[in-house]
């Protein structure tokens, strides 16, 4: 599990001391994903931002218990997952983080090599304008259509590895999985957002 940054102790520290520019920085770099990441869980947008809210409440309220053992973000993630769990649950829902089992015809294993990397790399997909896009889309819409069509557990993984950047353990630690079972969400999510968006283009170069 990777350990706290001077960058994140000091942020944590001038939190603790009321710091409203340092709230303000922690908001604009996480906020977004952290709805994101809620409405996966809790599949309503509205009850997303209400767990959002309450996190950052939570982060208020016990920022001076952190102790740098994650990185801050991490540790932010690791509130919010919780409070979208227990939301979840209150509502009726099951979630479930497990990799849901051994699936041969999935084609991960023929999408990436032993080092988790594509064994073909995706078509360059730069190449396509977004007025060529299909229902004038652009190619960011569709990138974000096929993030929120996956399953939650899928959506998880993606958001925290892929786009903050959260170190493995980090990961795991916050979703409450084994690592298998976060490499397994994380190919699995990438190689179905490949799938749906090399359907995308095939479509605009017809």
């Amino acid at each position: 599990m990777a350990t706290s940054t001077p960058n994140d102790i000091e942020l944590a520290g001038r939190l603790a001391a009321g710091d409203r520019a340092a709230f303000e920085e922690l908001y604009r770099r996480h906020n977004r994903a952290m709805v994101r990441l809620a409405t996966a869980i809790v599949r309503s947008r509205d009850t997303a931002e209400d767990v959002a809210q309450d996190t950052w409440v939570a982060v208020l309220r016990n920022i001076g218990g952190f102790q740098g053992r994650s990185s801050l973000a991490a540790w932010i993630f690791t509130i919010l997952s919780n409070a979208a769990r227990s939301r979840a649950a209150r509502d009726g829902r099951m979630v479930s983080f497990d990799s849901g089992g051994d699936d041969a015809d999935d084609g991960l294993a023929s999408a990436f090599d032993g080092r988790g990397r594509w064994r073909d790399l995706p078509a360059l997909w730069d190449e396509v304008t977004p007025e060529r896009v299909v229902a004038g889309r652009s190619l960011l819409d569709h990138v974000n259509r096929a993030i929120e069509s996956l399953p939650p557990s899928q959506q998880a993984v993606l958001l925290l590895r892929g786009q903050k950047d959260l170190e493995p353990a980090d990961v795991c630690a916050t979703l409450g999985i084994s690592d298998g079972a976060m490499r397994v969400l994380l190919h699995r999510a990438r190689l179905a957002v490949r799938r749906k968006l090399d359907a995308v283009l095939a479509e605009c170069r017809l």
